[in-house]
């Protein structure tokens, strides 16, 4: 579609905006998945950014489940070679490089075609970081989370994120709850080697922040849920904790209300003054 390409000009409007911003440090390739650009426009997307050596920039990131359903884009499509050439002359640039692969189940990982597209990856000095969502029918078992995290490792893969399945599209599908989700992370992640324990989790990407739930306590006898900042819209947010009431039903963060009483989280007064001051959205909570 047309009309929804990145136009050439919106590179040079990133270049500057990168260099206006020294606070960024990093540059996210997502989608959709931008793997599936032929290698002409992802080059034209990613070699400005080498060219311009912004002293500030540090990283690249690539989102992309191209491993899982079509591996050959890094081992034989006629482009192959320029993908990994352009990978390597990131690593080369000073650069690191780093693909976010989403893998949903062990099962994906047993053809050799993922483990050699993963190997020619690796080989540029691209790091691999694994991430998926939790979801019914497919992996809400932890049993299979151990698998995936124990094969990822051996495969030079760092595990990285357990996300919870976005209130979006066939939520109602494949969301598990909160809770369930907390008590399938914990099961497989104590059952793994340290080396396993690099994911985060279980973790919503809300419009505060990547919130992640850190289990169910009790409280001066009150049940709750404990969460945690992993990334916030305001710094001051990350890493601190804060309590929902115990909800066994609650899938999102929308469904989940204070604890112990307090009528607001403790960021949504300046979430809602932000929306106001500069994005004009809606809130996003509404307890009266």
């Amino acid at each position: 579609m047309s009309e929804l390409r990145f136009a050439g000009r919106e590179i040079e409007l990133l270049i500057d905006y990168v260099r206006e911003h020294p606070e960024i440090t990093d540059i996210l390739f997502t989608g959709g998945d931008p793997l599936i650009m032929s290698i002409r426009n992802l080059a034209a997307n990613i070699e400005p950014l080498l060219e311009a050596n912004l002293p500030n920039l540090r990283r690249i990131r690539i989102g992309t489940k191209a491993f899982t359903y079509w591996p050959f884009r890094f081992i034989s499509d006629n482009d192959s070679a320029k993908l990994i050439a352009l990978f390597r002359r990131i690593a080369d640039s000073g650069l690191h490089l780093a693909v976010m692969a989403h893998f949903n189940h062990p099962n994906e990982l047993d053809s050799p075609f993922v483990r050699d597209a993963l190997q020619r990856v690796r080989e540029t000095g691209a790091e691999v970081r694994t991430q998926s969502p939790i979801l019914q029918h497919i992996n809400d078992d932890a049993d299979a989370w151990r698998r995936l995290w124990d094969i990822q490792v051996d495969l030079g893969c760092i595990p990285y994120y357990m996300f919870i399945a976005r209130d979006t599209g066939a939520h109602h599908y494949f969301a598990i709850s909160l809770l369930r989700a907390w008590e399938i992370f914990r099961e497989a992640y104590k059952n793994v080697s340290g080396l396993c324990r690099t994911v985060r989790g279980p973790t919503m990407s809300t419009n505060p922040g990547k919130i992640q739930i850190l289990g169910a306590t009790e409280i001066q006898g009150e049940q709750v849920f404990e969460l945690r900042f992993l990334q916030g819209r305001d710094p001051d947010w990350v890493q601190r904790p804060f309590f929902a009431q115990y909800d066994d039903k609650a899938k999102w963060l929308n469904e989940l209300k204070p604890a112990f009483n307090e009528k607001r989280f403790f960021f949504e007064d300046t979430l809602k003054r932000t929306y106001r001051e500069n994005i004009n959205m809606p809130t996003i909570f509404n307890y009266e």
